[in-house]
């Protein structure tokens, strides 16, 4: 792994077999390429790409929301899946995620899409995919970053205990299929895009779930 990635140490111990497989050299190559190649932009700026892993330390963990690939529109996407920086516009999904915080918990809606709060509270928002090319959703996509997302999540699975892992739509819920449901909840739904939110997604209870269970094992709820 290069000297200027940076990613918090317990991460860095737990993945460090990854990062020197072959796919790894090849993704990481294949983004550099890309970050300097001026007629291309790519998103989150590159030294935010493992900010999921810096925000929340690997054995900090008590909750993980995976998402897709990080938003590709100008100033949006900071590292973190659904997060997006102070003063942009709160993106749809989100607004359907706090919509629903607000119906399930009675938590007041943010006035901003910054998630590092929860991040901060030991929640992983991790995207399969790391980056994404402005405007072109999974661009990224099968270049190799689901193999390294995919190792952060078994890594957990069987290194912790007691994680809540929310799975929202079919490619997270696939992402799941390594998790020990006896060791860990794991809650499903679809997504809270505009597209599927009315299916499924509104009115799952997962965030109030979530800290039940987090409670019962006692850890801290997490202040949604």
């Amino acid at each position: 792994m290069a000297s200027d990635v940076r990613i918090e140490e317990g991460w860095k111990r737990e993945l460090a077999a990854e990062f020197d497989k072959p796919y790894f050299r090849q993704v990481t190559d294949m983004v550099r390429r890309e970050y300097a190649d001026p007629a291309i932009r790519v998103y989150p700026p590159a030294r935010e790409i493992f900010a999921a892993f810096d925000a929340a330390p690997f054995d900090k963990v008590k909750v993980v929301i995976i998402g897709q690939d990080p938003y590709h529109g100008p100033r949006q996407a900071n590292g973190l899946c659904f997060s997006v920086n102070p003063g942009i516009e709160i993106p749809p999904s989100l607004r359907n995620i706090f919509k629903e915080i607000h119906d399930d918990t009675g938590a007041p809606i943010p006035e901003n899409g910054d998630l590092t709060r929860w991040a901060r509270q030991g929640v992983l928002l991790l995207n399969s995919s790391l980056t994404v090319r402005e405007h072109q959703p999974k661009s990224h996509a099968g270049m190799g970053w689901e193999e390294f997302t995919d190792a952060a999540v078994r890594a957990l699975a069987r290194d912790r205990e007691n994680i809540v892992f929310l799975l929202w739509g079919s490619d997270a819920i696939r992402k799941g299929a390594q998790i020990d449901r006896n060791r860990h909840l794991v809650l499903t739904s679809p997504h809270p895009s505009p597209l599927s939110a009315h299916r499924g997604f509104f009115g799952n209870h997962h965030f109030s779930t979530a800290n039940k269970y987090l409670e019962a094992h006692g850890m801290s709820p997490i202040q949604w």
